[in-house]
């Protein structure tokens, strides 16, 4: 009995891995393809990340308004019209959203550090852009010179009873907290390092991270330096030798401003409620982060436009495009119309997608919705460097949306030889939005990067090659979602099936092993247990691929797809 079943799965598999068998929708798959090779512009996606990160971006800031009103342009030579009585006004259409901002927004100007009594600036804005923590005041137009304090990591009691009044405070720590403990004891202001061990910064020791302080009010607010490891390290150099004097000169602007957000859509032209919504957020200062999700996003936008004008694309469902705040925007564009929320059937964040891997030592990553390698994350299931906290059962996200995009970006990487992985959910981009509201939501984006919100992340770190290996693929499943006949969605059924049956035997060697090495085989049968229910539902969801009602080949192929799954799940458990 079992090692029939063990043959009848090794047939199974060759039968959905064979081209003259395999049910693929190969042939829409490779149309797709095709068009987007040709329409999808990568130099223009380049030009425009070239725009936006020359600009430091902040909501409401007016680097950040800057960077939407030129993809605004982009949108209108497109093709894209204003609306004026909402999105049904045409089949493309934008608006530009604009809120009062709570907060005072905040961008940076000019800086610079000298130790006295040397001629060149230890750090100087031009070259180090994210020396200034976000929020920080001006100083005087002539600067702040004390006498500098070593404070060890800027904890309370480090500074408890310390002579700061009137003097510079420098820590190793975020800038956050010795800004707080030392302006309280009365410092001038904080010189701060931080930097984690993924942006390497012994190697690359004049990279900065991006870091904020708090803001009180316009009289009492002071500044903060952030420190790259070449300064920080000659500042100690120089405390060891004796009493050291440094200046700070600081220029900001922090003001009251609106937020702004950028919303096209391609109208659906049957279900124009049901839609796909991609995002890609604008602030951050960097190339990568996020310029490049600008850039790839907005040409994006531009080639559907063009494929909708020639009609090479039709969509059934609606496709919307958005940019603005990280996290903020996309939770706004779901919670402030409950109705239009029922319609979004998935989200997809560009965040970090253009890495010159050759350059930053990131990798294309897709991150997963909440599935068993985020409880059991083993084999070559890892973590990026962000890292992840192991998920309960009970928070699982059971989709055919992983796979699917997945599939999409094998495609492309098969013909180019584009390297394409994926990592347990993390969090911390605009696809958890997506998820909190119980919407299938995905990462696409790149990691670990040396140069991770640094000031060395900028254009040339950026691929344009890249972002439209990043950009064919995503627009490739969008375009299968939204335009999905019974026949298409059965194919896209049947290619699922074959990743929960590969899944299933990798699952199945890697808790044989633990077996053998003396794990707990009820504990490795569970895992299998759970990795086949995850499948089963997820197969059961694919009931809303057809952009339209499910006719009998979607049933059939979920049906056999939920019992191959099934048969294979209990002889994997048995067998252990």
């Amino acid at each position: 009995m079992t090692r029939n079943l063990t043959l009848s799965f090794k047939l199974l598999l060759l039968l959905l891995t064979s081209s003259s068998a395999w049910a693929q929708p190969a042939a829409l798959e490779k149309k797709y393809f095709k068009i987007l090779q040709k329409t999808f512009d990568e130099q223009q996606a380049y030009n425009t990340v070239w725009f936006v990160e020359q600009r430091w971006r902040l909501a409401g800031n007016s680097g950040f308004n800057e960077s939407i009103y030129h993809v605004e342009k982009i949108l209108q030579q497109a093709g894209f019209k204003k609306e004026t009585s909402g999105e049904a006004t045409g089949t493309l259409t934008y608006r530009i959203e604009k809120r009062p901002m709570k907060r005072l927004t905040w961008e940076p100007i000019d800086a610079s550090l000298y130790i006295v009594g040397e001629k060149e600036p230890l750090l100087q804005f031009k070259t180090n852009r994210n020396m200034i923590a976000m929020y920080s005041a001006s100083t005087p137009a002539e600067g702040v010179t004390a006498e500098l304090v070593y404070a060890g990591n800027g904890a309370a009691k480090e500074l408890e009873g310390a002579a700061v009044k009137g003097k510079i405070v420098m820590a190793e720590t975020g800038i956050g907290s010795v800004y707080n403990n030392a302006i309280k004891n009365g410092a001038l202001g904080a010189l701060a390092y931080s930097m984690p061990a993924y942006n390497q910064p012994a190697k690359y020791t004049h990279s900065i991270q991006f870091q904020g302080i708090g803001y009180t009010d316009s009289i009492n607010q002071k500044w903060g330096i952030l420190l790259s490891y070449a300064a920080k390290e000659k500042l100690k150099a120089a405390l060891a030798k004796g009493p050291v004097t440094v200046k700070v000169v600081v220029k900001t602007r922090i003001y009251a401003s609106e937020e702004l957000t950028l919303v096209a859509n391609v109208r659906g032209r049957s279900r124009p409620d049901e839609r796909f919504v991609f995002s890609a957020h604008v602030q951050e200062p960097g190339a990568n982060d996020n310029a490049s999700g600008v850039g790839a996003l907005a040409e994006m936008a531009r080639t559907t436009a063009a494929l909708v004008q020639k009609r090479k694309l039709k969509p059934e469902r609606t496709l919307t495009f958005l940019w603005g705040d990280e996290i903020v925007s996309t939770r706004r564009y779901i919670e402030d119309d409950s109705i239009r929320a029922t319609g979004i059937k998935w989200g997809l964040s560009l965040d970090m997608v253009g890495e010159d891997i050759q350059k930053t030592g990131g990798s294309f990553l897709i991150e997963k919705m909440p599935d068993p390698s985020a409880i059991w994350t083993r084999g070559n299931e890892k973590h990026s460097e962000w890292g992840g906290s192991p998920m309960k059962e009970s928070e699982m996200f059971p989709h055919y949306f992983n796979d699917l995009l997945l599939n999409r970006c094998l495609f492309e990487a098969a013909g180019t030889g584009w390297v394409v992985k994926t990592n347990p959910f993390e969090g911390g981009s605009d696809h958890t939005p997506f998820l909190a509201a119980k919407i299938p939501g995905l990462l696409m984006w790149h990691f670990t990067d040396v140069f991770y919100h640094t000031d060395a992340d900028r254009l040339d770190m950026v691929s344009p090659v890249e972002m439209k290996h990043v950009a064919k693929s995503a627009l490739a499943t969008a375009y299968l979602l939204t335009t999905a006949n019974d026949k298409t969605a059965a194919a896209l059924i049947k290619d699922l099936t074959r990743n929960a049956l590969e899944r299933l035997q990798t699952e199945f060697h890697l808790s044989k092993k633990a077996v053998e090495a003396g794990g707990d085989k009820t504990k490795e049968q569970h895992i299998l247990e759970v990795w086949g229910d995850w499948y089963l539902k997820a197969l059961a969801t694919a009931i809303d691929i057809p952009a339209g009602d499910p006719g009998w080949r979607v049933l059939h192929a979920i049906e056999k797809g939920q019992q191959l799954v099934k048969e294979h799940t209990a002889s994997y458990i048995s067998r252990l």
